[in-house]
């Protein structure tokens, strides 16, 4: 386990180390337009160069690149363009807001699609299995700008009995993060409750499950102590990787209901041409992209012990 822990530390580093070269590379080197994207359009290049010698940006490109990636680690990702404070004053708190979003999604999708996936996968081809297949495909089926249209037209026009935006201006509201979680676990349930149906019904005809229903051991607890942690395995990566697509992927939900997140961030910077948020939001998801990866593959090896990576 430690072995395997340590390899995966090695190269998440690596991981790291080649994406922050190539988006340094990418957004730094031309240094001219650097300083005209935060001086203006309308800097002249005597202003642009004597910015660029005042921030440094005459040193060497390696020692730029080192400079860069240590202040990155410590939380300085320098100051937004568009909105003239530090990067890590907006990007914290934004980061925190999709975090809570994020959370509450899990904290509902995981019980529900495992559920669901376990039920439909005891039985393979009866009707509830049928209802939970069929369901799970539209629901996954249906984008999630459309279903946020649909339910904003049920419960905000039609029935009012929600609010339309979620901006949170007056604090956390259930109210206004209601809609958004609910998009989200109707998007994102489907594929885990499929997977795990999928998992549950090969499970459920292996050898040594047949075996233990033969013994006379209770159903129950066959289902409970040996085919629930093998089924298990495939729909926990599947939950993990989703870590990163709630990151970066609900742009679309967090900017349909103004919901001041991760991703409604990273878009406003991408808009705007702000390179150090872009930057920032950047390494952020691919280290949670990573890191993703390194819990499912550390989970893989708690779930079932004979897996083992090299």
């Amino acid at each position: 386990m430690l072995i395997l822990a340590f390899r995966r530390l090695i190269s998440m580093a690596l991981i790291m180390a080649v994406v922050s070269f190539t988006l340094f590379s990418i957004f730094e080197t031309d240094k001219l337009a650097v300083a005209g994207k935060v001086l203006g359009p309308y800097s002249n290049t005597e202003q642009r160069e004597v910015w660029l010698d005042k921030n440094g940006y005459n040193e060497p490109f390696v020692e730029r690149y080192f400079t860069w990636v240590g202040n990155a680690m410590v939380g300085d990702f320098g100051e937004s363009i568009q909105f003239k404070v530090p990067v890590s004053e907006i990007l914290w708190p934004r980061l925190a807001n999709t975090g809570i979003l994020a959370g509450l999604y899990m904290l509902v999708m995981i019980p529900l699609s495992l559920t669901l996936g376990v039920i439909a996968g005891m039985k393979e081809g009866s009707i509830q299995d049928r209802v939970v297949s069929v369901g799970s495909i539209l629901t996954t089926s249906v984008p999630e700008f459309a279903s946020a249209t649909l339910f904003t037209a049920v419960f905000v026009f039609s029935l009012g009995w929600l609010p339309g935006t979620s901006a949170m201006t007056n604090g956390f509201s259930w109210a206004e993060i209601f809609l958004p979680v609910l998009v989200l676990v109707m998007y994102g349930f489907g594929y885990t409750a499929r997977m795990t149906r999928a998992s549950m019904a090969e499970v459920m005809t292996s050898h040594y499950i047949r075996t233990a229903v033969l013994k006379g051991i209770p159903y129950r607890r066959v289902i409970l102590r040996h085919a629930l942690r093998n089924a298990l395995i495939a729909p926990f990566t599947v939950i993990i990787l989703q870590l990163n697509w709630l990151l970066s992927g609900v742009i679309v939900v967090e900017v349909f209901f103004a919901y001041k997140g991760f991703g409604k961030l990273l878009l406003d910077g991408a808009l705007f041409g702000d390179i150090y948020v872009i930057e920032a939001c950047t390494l952020v998801a691919v280290f949670v992209a990573v890191f993703s990866q390194f819990i499912s593959d550390i989970g893989y090896t708690l779930l079932n012990p004979r897996i083992r990576f090299t």
